[in-house]
């Protein structure tokens, strides 16, 4: 059964992210570039700092026609819902109904938020 599957044996194995300096703009196009819905926000040594969605883009722009300079870490969702590699599927998939979300990062325990 596919949801006794862990999240390291289902996971993309690429982490697309870009820094809270970040431009919106540079945002949008690496999401449309790599064809994803979302960035994972980190800081200089890859810890996690939050996520930023297309959602988040649309909403940018519909406050603000300079949206595209503005930078990510003034839009993007802080509190990210983690999971550990090891989580099952079917459990990531009730947190993901549970708390109305598109998405979880995957973490490593020992690295803390990384």
């Amino acid at each position: 059964m596919k949801q006794n599957r862990t999240v390291l044996e289902a996971k993309r194995l690429e982490v697309f992210a870009c820094r809270p300096e970040c431009s919106l703009r540079e945002a949008a196009e690496l999401m449309t570039r790599r064809e994803i819905s979302a960035l994972v926000v980190t800081d200089e040594a890859g810890d996690l700092q939050g996520i930023i969605t297309r959602t988040d883009l649309i909403r940018a722009h519909l406050a603000n026609e300079a949206w595209e300079r503005q930078r990510v870490g003034d839009h993007m969702t802080r509190e990210v819902v983690t999971v550990l590699p090891d989580t099952l599927l079917r459990d990531v998939a009730n947190q993901l109904l549970d708390r109305h979300i598109h998405r979880v990062v995957v973490i490593q325990p020992e690295d803390g938020r990384r």
